[in-house]
């Protein structure tokens, strides 16, 4: 039975490169050593790094103002690592509260300088996106998380500010064509649309440091990452290989423009889905829904658990809500392919008419 990988992160990645992957773990390039083996200083990792480094800056078509870095720890490494290079302990940044990660980005770089909540859609249940700002002028940034795993919701548009603005892009970067340019720092886990976990892309402009009195912990500095390339430290280097084959895929198959065109019509294919059953409810507004993350319920719960109970006897992997949110969650990353989610729509339908 042919498995249908719906996870939210680690999430489906291409078959292709699943299979150079594989090949590079007993034999990288021809050299007669693993992927897991080379020295992360070696000719043959640097090759790696900044091929996808270059790859980085082509898809976002960006600059010599912007660095593109390879970081470990995870997007979570982010909520503390972004206020600690970039906030004083007198001043005050601003978030956007649109779920559980915004709000636990806002928490982190409580520890490190003084918060503003400048919009929050906590009050609907983090069913929609807030557009209704509060930015103070003297914030020293905006950040906001693009796309909302949990819940369900995605920026659209992204807010223009005097200030600069940061975004957690982790469920939906190289989904689709946006101006990065709009963007003073933008970081991601890779294991959503970019590779394998284990590493974190940032992207931000030089120009954003060294503007704080804060002593900052040698391997947490950004300007130390920047100078050594990514490599203060040992890198993850398997986990950054796996990234450069991941981008290597989105180019050859059209880039972004390719990939937003398919997210798009697998979101639509499962969003009018829903909405013709109306055993299914999608409590998102419509304007705000993820092309990402579908999140949606059966009301009645014994229902929705023997819904859960065929979709895992029909090989449908990772479709259980958030554990804080519940119902139902699709996730549609770039390497889902069309066909999945019409599987998935088509025991939607079989389902809704028995019930």
């Amino acid at each position: 039975m042919k498995k249908h990988n719906f996870n939210s992160g680690p999430s489906v990645l291409p078959q292709e490169v699943l299979e150079q992957a594989s090949k590079a773990i007993l034999n990288f390039n021809g050299i007669g050593l693993s992927i897991l083996e080379i020295g992360h200083r070696s000719t043959w990792f640097v090759d790696v790094i900044e091929e996808a480094k270059s790859l980085v800056r082509e898809l976002m078509n960006i600059g010599d103002e912007y660095e593109v870095l390879f970081l470990q720890g995870g997007a979570t490494t982010q909520f503390m690592q972004v206020p600690m290079n970039l906030l004083d302990a007198s001043e005050t940044a601003s978030y956007c509260d649109d779920g559980v990660w915004g709000s636990k980005a806002a928490k982190e770089a409580a520890l490190f300088g003084n918060v503003h909540i400048a919009a929050s859609s906590k009050d609907k249940k983090y069913t929609y996106i807030n557009k209704n700002f509060d930015v103070p002028a003297t914030s020293k940034y905006l950040h906001i998380t693009t796309n909302n795993t949990v819940e369900g919701t995605q920026w659209q548009s992204f807010p223009n500010v005097s200030m600069p603005l940061i975004g957690d892009m982790s469920s939906d970067i190289f989904s689709r064509e946006i101006d990065f340019k709009k963007f003073d720092l933008i970081y991601a886990g890779a294991q959503k649309n970019m590779g394998a976990a284990g590493v974190n892309l940032v992207v931000l402009k030089k120009d954003l440091l060294g503007k704080i009195e804060r002593k900052i912990p040698t391997i947490l500095d950004y300007k130390n990452h920047i100078e050594a390339n990514s490599l203060l430290n040992t890198p993850p280097v398997f986990a950054i290989y796996v990234s450069l084959l991941t981008l290597r895929w989105i180019k050859q198959e059209g880039g972004l423009k390719e990939m937003e065109k398919r997210s798009i019509e697998k979101a639509n294919l499962l969003y009018s889905t829903i909405d013709s059953l109306p055993i299914f409810n999608c409590p998102i507004a419509k304007e705000d829904r993820s092309n990402m993350n579908a999140v949606f319920f059966i009301e009645d719960e014994n229902l929705q658990t023997e819904f859960l109970d065929l979709c895992k006897e029909n090989g449908m992997i990772g479709v259980k809500g958030y554990r804080t949110v519940g119902g139902i969650r699709v996730s549609m990353y770039n390497a889902l392919e069309l066909s999945s989610v019409k599987a998935f729509c088509d025991l939607m339908r079989d389902f809704a008419s028995k019930n």
